[in-house]
């Protein structure tokens, strides 16, 4: 992964008249220097820049090492994007820093499911029940015959499974585009980490053929488990989860580009998972202190939605037990400390800067 760093770099940007028309808007084009103001002047570029720094001092956690691939990336990587849904972009960091989406690919391609299926269809394959358990465990909902939610790799194997059972060859295209809606920019895979994945992806293989010998998903087991481990392989930046949850938060419409990404009957099904299920078996304990639907994902990013407000997308590769970026937990906790952003806060924030 060729690295394309800006540390204590910090952005703000409000798009033009014509960027919001350019339905595929390029990442080089939205940081373009004519089409950005750089300053520390406002107090919330100044409260971002304090937030970054004081958490690129904090050393904990470990890389990913079960995919050998991930093992190379550099543990001092770490960014911080905010979009908000009116299109005012704020970034410091290493936010232009490519890495690999990995289980944050798992919400999106849920919704890409119920797109194409319905709730029911989808719902009558895939559960939606938080599990407690690693986001890798061996663990089935035996009396509904299903995986227990998305967000773990057996449901997320389900799902690209119904993706798969049409037999259509240009699924990976398809899913490519999808997040090219969200994000304003084309994806690719990085496949020497697709390659990695699959070579040592050996428990997500029996978790797949367990679920077909349940009859949870269907034949095409091989195909399934390629798309699945490409799709987990798709290269974004810090500043693509960031556009990535600003369109959730934005009712499923780029607020960069104008375009509906995903259909906003479906945007609450996103939501309400990654509330409940989005931080592995940290979820709990996230929706208590942080308390805002989210994604995690084990080369270090982080997405969240705050409806109606903004997406936020945190990069910083080493990761505590359960599988989340350190400073991601850790600057989301602030975040939302001195903001006042837990959808069930009652007392009045530290802070009220208008993003």
């Amino acid at each position: 992964m060729k690295a394309q760093q800006k540390s204590g770099s910090l952005l703000i940007c409000k798009p033009s008249h014509n960027q919001v028309n350019n339905r595929h808007i390029q990442l080089e084009q939205l940081l373009d220097g004519s089409n950005i103001k750089k300053s520390r002047n406002s107090q919330f570029q100044n409260y971002l820049f304090d937030l970054h720094q004081k958490y690129q001092s904090l050393k904990e956690g470990l890389l990913a090492d079960y995919i050998p691939e991930l093992k190379k990336a550099n543990p001092e990587w770490f960014g911080i994007s905010i979009v908000t849904t009116d299109g005012q972009i704020y970034q410091i960091g290493d936010y232009q820093q490519t890495f690999t989406i990995q289980s944050i690919s798992k919400p999106f391609v849920y919704g890409m499911a119920l797109e194409n299926y319905g709730r029911e269809v989808v719902l009558n394959k895939v559960g939606v029940e938080p599990t407690g358990q690693a986001f890798n465990s061996i663990d089935l909902d035996q009396k509904n015959n299903r995986p227990y939610n998305p967000m773990v790799n057996a449901g997320a194997i389900a799902t690209t499974n119904l993706l798969t059972v049409d037999g259509a060859s240009n699924r990976l295209e398809q899913i490519l585009k999808m997040f090219s809606r969200y994000t304003g920019r084309e994806h690719n895979v990085d496949w020497s980490v697709f390659l990695s994945e699959k070579a040592t992806g050996s428990k997500n293989k029996a978790l797949a053929y367990l679920m077909h010998n349940s009859g949870m998903i269907s034949d095409n087991i091989e195909e399934t488990l390629d798309l699945y481990f490409q799709q987990c392989s798709i290269s974004v930046s810090c500043h693509d989860l960031a556009m990535m949850g600003a369109t959730l938060a934005n009712k499923g419409v780029n607020p960069i580009t104008g375009e509906q990404a995903l259909n906003k009957y479906y945007v609450q099904d996103i939501l309400s998972l990654m509330h409940s299920c989005g931080m592995y078996d940290f979820a709990g304990e996230w929706a208590y202190r942080v308390g805002l639907p989210a994604k995690s994902g084990v080369s270090g990013g982080l997405v969240m939605a705050i409806p109606g407000k903004c997406g936020i997308g945190i990069f910083s590769p080493p990761l505590d037990a359960k599988g989340n970026s350190v400073r991601a937990i850790k600057v989301c906790e602030q975040l939302t400390r001195d903001f006042g952003l837990h959808l069930y806060n009652a007392v009045e924030p530290i802070r009220n800067f208008a993003f």
